[in-house]
């Protein structure tokens, strides 16, 4: 059975200055996940390993490097999912968890599905998980934004063009992988998007429509998360494998619905049953990196 990963580091209008930043942080993040297959270990293990190495990197919004709601709070956003259980872990609005992503694993493998707020922090202790400071996930990319949010929100609010607001809502990092067995598992987790409404949550814990993984597919998705909940674009990508699609025929499907129904933009990140890797992007860019069992290194880019 081959063996395959990819990852995410976010959609959207990526900036030139950050595109090195943002490909090396993939493309080390995807390494992480990558041992993790070789050595044996499962989907799941992989993913929830990539995207804890993806929280940790300060170029991305999760886990260290999340955005500022606009209280100038972190409140992030995880969800993970097992395709060959169904079994599933989602938190959000969670504060002071460095890496929300093995939070979500923790709340999978209990007697819940969906833990939020300060429920999900009390599961945390409870798991062992220690509380880390606000600084530690705080960073000054992350606060001059909040503050330019803060100083502009007149202005925005003034903007009637909803295309222009939408494009603000992006920020997510993920993964998906196939294991030795050909079980499949998929893993997001975000900080949400910048200056957003205290407790808002978006499409990144929500099963189906961040995230997805069954037997067929694995589905990780970015980008204006209202439009990607209402859509449900990760389980319907995974409905075209299904379908006798694969991977890249997938993802370029299920973007073109979201295209077709909805204003807002993003882009996803797939791996089918046979090992197929893919991404689909209506954005302007997405970061990734993907590896097989027949690459020497995971190939990172910004497209």
């Amino acid at each position: 059975m081959s063996i395959a990963l990819i990852v995410h580091g976010g959609a959207g209008d990526i900036k030139a200055d950050r595109f090195e930043g943002a490909k090396a942080g993939c493309k080390e993040a995807a390494l992480i996940g990558w041992r993790v297959l070789q050595d044996g270990g499962s989907a799941l293990d992989a993913v929830e390993a990539a995207v804890r190495a993806l929280e940790d990197n300060p170029n991305f919004n999760a886990g260290r490097g999340s955005c500022l709601n606009k209280e100038g709070k972190i409140e992030m956003d995880a969800g993970i999912m097992d395709g060959h259980t169904l079994n599933v872990g989602s938190i959000a609005g969670v504060e002071l968890i460095q890496n929300p992503i093995t939070l979500a694993r923790r709340v999978m493998e209990s007697e819940h599905t969906f833990l939020i707020g300060a429920g999900a922090q009390f599961f945390a202790r409870e798991q062992g998980i220690s509380l880390c400071r606000n600084e530690d996930l705080l960073t000054e990319r992350q606060y001059e934004a909040w503050k330019h949010h803060t100083h502009s929100s007149l202005t925005y609010e003034a903007k009637t063009d909803t295309k222009q607001k939408k494009v603000q809502k992006h920020g997510t990092v993920g993964a998906v992988a196939i294991d030795s067995t050909g079980k499949l598992a998929a893993a997001t987790s975000t900080g949400g998007m910048a200056n957003k409404y205290p407790g808002r949550v978006g499409d990144s814990p929500l099963v189906g429509c961040g995230f997805y993984a069954d037997e067929y597919a694995a589905i990780s998705c970015t980008g204006y998360g209202e439009d990607f909940t209402r859509l449900m674009i990760a389980q319907r990508a995974a409905a075209y494998v299904a379908q006798g699609y694969d991977a890249r025929q997938a993802g370029e499907a299920a973007i073109d619905f979201l295209s077709r129904h909805a204003e807002g933009d993003g882009g996803l990140i797939i791996v089918d049953r046979h090992g197929n890797v893919s991404k689909a992007r209506n954005s302007k860019h997405i970061a990734h990196a993907y590896i097989n069992e027949h690459m020497a290194e995971p190939v990172a880019d910004i497209l």
